[in-house]
C-alpha cells in the first residue's frame, strides 16, 4: 500500500463504505520478515498445514463417531456428553443445551479447511436433526458466541459456496432461520430494568416464566453482557429485524455508562437490575476479555465511530494502568494503581492479537513472547499462572487464544519465527493431548494428566488459526481480509455494514481523551521501525529467559549473592533447604524505625548470613559422556544418541558391556504422578520427560513401576548436547540409595529422535553404555561456592533468633574459618549439576 499510514475516515451513519471498513484487516498485512535464524519453506508448511487438517480430522470424526449428536465429545470415555447424563459440571455445563454444540461449532471450520463436502453433509445434519425448543437452561453468552455465531457464519458460507453454483444449491437459508428462532429464544434475557442480560435462560420457557428454573440470578459478567453485538448486529443485518442489534447496543451502552470516570476501567461482575459493580477488578482476562474485542471488532464491522473512540479510551487506560510489559495485571478499578493479584489467567492470551488490530505492535509483541516462554516452561498455558510463571490453576481445556494471537502476530510482521511458535504448538497438542477418541484437556500441566472433555471451541477456533498461519491466501475457499472473526473465531463478512446503517440512535457519546497514532490510523511497521528489519526479534529478545524469574525487584539495600541455579525452574528457597539451610523473610528482621515503604522493598527477600568461599576447585569431577544406542532393525546401532549421567542409580561406567532394553514411554510422561502403565514398562526402560518434579522422584516411581532403566528427555524446546554442556542429574536432598537403575539424559533433540523412532516402529531396543572417552581433552575449570554459618550478633535488648545472613566477602589469604563443616555444607558445581524442579 502507498504511504506510510491509512486513515480511518470517521463514519457517520449512513456514511458507510466497506472498503474503509476493513482497511484494518489489510493493513496488518504491511509486515517485514524479521531475522531470528529461523526460517521455514513452502513444502515444511506444507506438511504442517497437512498435519493439522489430520488432526482436525482426527477430532472431528471422533465427535462425529463417538459422541453425535451429543453436545460434545467425551475423548477419554468415547461417547458424547449428554447434559443430565453425567455428573454435573457447575457452570461450565451451561453451554450444553441439547443442540449438537460442536457440530454448529465446527461448520464454518470445516469450509476454511476445504472441506466441503464434510461442510454440505453437516448442514443438512443441522437443518434435520437439531431443534432449541429444549427445556433447558444454557448461558446466554457461550449459546450466543458458540451457537448462534456458528449458525451465522455457516449460513454466510453456504450462501458463498452457492453463489459460485458447485455446491449448496438445495441451500434456503436454513441456517439463516434457525439462527433467527435461537436469537428470539435469547431475547427474554434482556428483559432487565438496566437492558443488561440475565446470565441464563430457559431455551423453552424464558427467563420469568415458573417453569423456566432460572431469573434469580442478579449479577453477570462484562464479557457477557458485552459480547453480544457482533452476532445480534449480524442476525439483525441478515434478517432484517432489527431488535436483536437494539438490545446489544443497548447493553453495551450501559457497560459504557457504568465505567469508573477516574480510571475509564470496568470491573469484572455488575448487577443486571441496578448497574451496580459487585467486583470491581479490572484486567484483560476472564469476565472482561471479549468486551474490549467487541468494542473494537463492531467498529469493523458496523462502521460505527462511536465504538472505536470507546475502545480507544479504554485502551488508553489499559495502557496506563494494567499493562506492566510484559504482563497485564488486574488491578482496582477505582484505584488503578493497585495490582488485585499477582497472577494471570490464559484467557488474557487473545490481547497480542486484539493490539495487532489496532496496531500497536510492540506491547503485542512482548506479551505474546511472555505467554510463550510460559509454553516452554508448562507445554501449555496453565488456567492461571504467577507474575513468577509458575502455576496456579494448572488446567488447560485446549484453548486457543494463545494460537489466535500467534495467528496475528505473523501476519502482522510475516516474521517466520510465529510460524515456528505455531509448529511448537501443533507438536505438543500431539505429544500432550492426542488420544486414541479425540484430543484430551489437560487437567494438571504439571502431571499431564487428562481431563475427559474435548470443548467445541477447540474445533471452531484453535485449527482455524493454526491452519491459516500455514497457509497463503490462494490456498483458502475464501479471501479471508473479507471477514472478522467473532471471539469464537466465526465468520462474519465486513460488507454487512453496507446493508443497513447499524446506528439509529446512540446518545452515548465518549469521554474525550487525548488520540495516539493508533487512534484513527492504522500504521505501516516501516513507520514504526524504520530501516529494521528485526524489530520484533529485538524486542522478544529481552523477554526470552522469563521463566523462572519474578518481576523485577525494586532496589535493595540487601546485597545479593546469585546462585549457579541453571535453567532448573527450581525454588531458590527450596533449593538452600535441601541443602539444609533454613530461611527467615527479612521483613520479619528489619528494625522499626524503617519505613512502611522500605519494608515493603523487602518483600521476598531473606536473609542470610553466611560467609561464602570462591575457590578452585583442587579435584574435578568430570562428566561422563553417555550414549543411547539403537539397536534393533532398521538401525542396527547406527543410530547413537549423547546423553547425559545421573549422581545416582547404576553406575555405567562399570557395567561391561551397558544395560541393554526395550523402551516404553511413561504415562504420565512427566512420570510426576502414580505410574498408568506399569504392566507395559515392568521389564522395559522407560522414557521421562523432565519436568514439574525431581529426577529422583521419577527414577523412583518407574522403578517401582518395574522399569529396568530410565531415560529422561529436556522438555526445554531446542536443546541439544551439540549446542548445551552435558550436566549431572543430581538428587533432590534425600539419600538416593535406593535408586539402582540406570539413569541417563538426552536434550530434546536426541529425544525427538528416539521418540520419533518409537512412534515409527513401536519396538525399539536401545543400549545404554558410556561414550568412549577422548584422550588428551583437557578437563574444564571448575568453580565451587561453600557457605558457613557464622554466629549473629545481636544488640542488648533484641530477641536472639536463628536467622541467617547470605554475604559476599572478599577473602583476604586466609580467612577465619574458611573452611566449612557441618549439614549446612554442600557444593554447586559449575553448570554440570541440575536439580530438577518445575520445567
Amino acid at each position: 500500500m502507498g504511504g506510510n499510514w491509512i486513515r480511518r475516515e470517521k463514519h457517520s451513519c449512513g456514511g458507510f463504505v466497506m472498503a474503509v471498513a476493513a482497511v484494518i484487516f489489510s493493513c496488518i498485512l504491511i509486515g517485514v520478515t524479521g531475522q531470528d535464524g529461523q526460517t521455514m519453506t513452502a513444502e515444511e508448511k506444507s506438511k504442517i498445514r497437512d498435519q493439522i487438517l489430520e488432526m482436525f480430522d482426527h477430532a472431528y470424526n471422533s465427535y462425529m463417531d463417538y459422541a453425535y449428536p451429543a453436545d460434545e465429545l467425551m475423548p477419554l470415555s468415547c461417547r458424547g456428553r449428554v447434559r443430565g447424563l453425567e455428573p454435573n459440571r457447575g457452570d461450565i455445563d451451561d453451554s450444553l443445551g441439547k443442540f449438537s454444540l460442536t457440530l454448529i461449532d465446527s461448520l464454518d471450520t470445516l469450509v476454511l479447511l476445504n472441506k466441503l463436502d464434510e461442510f454440505e453433509e453437516a448442514v443438512k445434519k443441522t437443518v434435520q436433526d437439531v431443534r432449541f425448543d429444549n427445556d433447558i437452561v444454557v448461558s446466554v453468552f457461550e449459546t450466543n458466541i458458540r451457537v448462534l455465531g456458528g449458525l451465522l457464519g455457516a449460513h454466510v458460507m453456504a450462501d458463498v459456496l452457492k453463489q459460485r453454483g458447485e455446491r449448496m444449491q438445495w441451500y434456503r437459508d436454513e441456517l439463516l432461520h434457525m439462527a433467527k428462532e435461537l436469537g428470539y429464544r435469547l431475547l427474554p434475557a434482556f428483559n432487565t430494568t438496566s437492558g443488561l442480560p440475565y446470565p441464563r435462560v430457559n431455551l423453552r420457557y424464558g427467563v420469568v416464566n415458573p417453569l423456566s428454573r432460572t431469573g434469580t440470578e442478579s449479577d453477570t459478567c462484562t464479557a457477557c453482557a458485552g459480547t453480544m453485538i457482533l452476532e445480534f448486529a449480524a442476525l439483525s443485518q441478515l434478517s432484517g429485524d432489527p431488535i436483536f442489534e437494539e438490545h446489544a447496543r443497548k447493553a453495551m451502552d450501559v457497560l459504557w455508562e457504568k465505567r469508573q470516570r477516574g480510571s475509564d476501567l470496568v470491573g469484572t461482575v455488575i448487577n443486571i437490575h441496578n448497574g451496580d459493580w459487585v467486583r470491581r477488578d479490572s484486567g484483560v482476562g476472564a469476565g472482561i476479555d471479549s468486551y474490549y474485542e467487541y468494542l473494537m471488532k463492531a467498529y469493523i464491522l458496523l462502521g460505527d465511530k462511536v465504538y472505536l473512540d470507546r475502545f480507544n479510551t479504554h485502551y488508553s487506560a489499559i495502557m496506563k494502568y494494567i499493562s506492566q510489559p510484559p504482563l497485564l495485571l488486574n488491578v482496582h478499578m477505582h484505584n488503578p494503581t493497585v495490582n488485585v493479584r499477582s497472577w494471570m489467567d490464559s484467557l488474557l492470551a487473545f490481547f497480542p492479537g486484539l493490539q495487532v488490530l489496532r496496531g500497536d505492535l510492540k506491547p503485542a509483541i512482548e506479551t505474546h513472547e511472555m505467554l510463550y516462554q510460559v509454553t516452554k516452561r508448562h507445554n501449555f498455558l496453565p488456567e492461571a499462572f504467577t507474575t513468577e510463571f509458575r502455576v496456579h490453576w494448572g488446567q488447560h481445556p485446549l484453548r486457543p487464544e494463545f494460537a489466535e494471537s500467534t495467528y496475528f502476530l505473523y501476519k502482522a510482521t510475516g516474521d517466520p519465527y510465529y510460524l515456528k511458535v505455531g509448529q511448537s504448538i501443533v507438536e505438543k497438542l500431539n505429544t500432550h493431548a492426542r488420544v486414541p477418541c479425540g484430543f484430551a484437556a489437560v487437567q494438571d500441566v504439571r502431571t499431564g494428566t487428562h481431563e475427559d472433555r474435548m470443548d467445541s471451541f477447540f474445533l471452531a477456533e484453535m485449527f482455524k488459526y493454526l491452519y491459516l498461519l500455514f497457509s497463503e491466501k490462494s490456498q483458502l475457499p475464501i479471501n479471508i481480509d473479507d471477514y472478522i472473526f467473532t471471539t469464537e473465531a466465526h465468520l462474519l463478512p465486513v460488507s454487512l455494514s453496507t446493508t443497513q446503517p447499524s446506528c439509529h440512535t446512540n446518545n452515548t457519546e465518549p469521554q474525550a481523551h487525548e488520540d495516539d497514532l493508533f487512534s484513527y490510523s492504522c500504521p505501516s511497521a516501516q513507520t514504526l521501525f524504520p530501516n529494521n528489519p528485526t524489530f520484533a526479534k529485538t524486542i522478544r529478545d529481552s523477554y526470552k529467559y522469563l521463566t523462572g524469574l519474578g518481576r523485577t525487584q525494586q532496589p535493595s539495600p540487601v546485597r545479593g549473592i546469585e546462585l549457579p541455579l541453571h535453567d532448573t525452574g527450581l525454588e531458590p528457597v527450596e533449593f538452600l533447604k535441601s541443602m539444609g539451610i533454613s530461611l527467615t523473610p527479612l521483613t520479619e528482621l528489619v528494625s522499626a524505625s524503617l519505613s512502611s515503604a522500605s519494608q515493603d522493598s523487602q518483600k521476598g527477600v531473606f536473609k542470610l548470613k553466611l560467609v561464602a568461599e570462591v575457590s578452585q576447585t583442587p579435584e574435578h569431577e568430570e562428566v561422563v559422556p553417555l550414549i543411547v544406542q539403537l539397536i534393533s532393525p532398521p538401525f542396527l546401532g547406527r543410530t547413537v544418541l549423547t546423553a547425559g549421567p545421573a549422581k545416582f542409580g547404576m553406575d555405567l561406567t562399570k557395567q561391561e558391556h551397558g544395560v541393554k532394553g526395550s523402551i516404553v514411554k511413561s504415562v504420565p510422561y512427566t512420570a510426576c504422578g502414580p505410574i498408568e502403565n506399569a504392566v507395559e514398562i515392568t521389564g522395559h526402560i522407560a522414557l521421562a520427560l523432565r519436568g514439574d518434579c525431581m529426577f529422583a522422584a521419577k527414577a523412583r516411581r518407574l522403578q517401582e513401576a518395574g522399569a529396568t532403566g530410565v531415560i529422561f528427555i529436556d522438555h526445554r524446546e531446542g536443546s541439544s548436547s551439540a549446542e548445551t554442556p552435558l550436566f549431572q542429574m543430581v538428587g533432590d536432598g534425600e539419600p538416593t540409595d535406593d535408586i539402582t537403575v540406570p539413569l541417563v539424559f538426552l536434550f530434546s533433540k536426541e529425544g525427538a529422535t528416539l521418540s520419533a523412532a518409537l512412534q515409527e516402529h513401536h519396538n525399539v531396543d536401545v543400549l545404554l553404555l558410556p561414550k568412549e572417552k577422548q584422550l588428551g581433552k583437557e578437563k574444564p575449570e571448575k568453580l565451587n561456592i561453600k557457605f558457613r554459618i557464622a554466629k549473629e550478633e545481636f544488640a542488648e535488648g533484641e530477641i536472639e533468633s536463628t536467622t541467617i545472613q547470605l554475604v559476599l566477602e572478599q577473602s583476604e589469604t586466609d580467612t577465619e574459618g574458611a573452611s566449612l563443616t557441618g549439614k549446612n555444607q554442600d557444593t554447586c558445581s559449575s553448570p554440570q549439576k541440575d536439580p530438577e524442579s518445575s520445567p
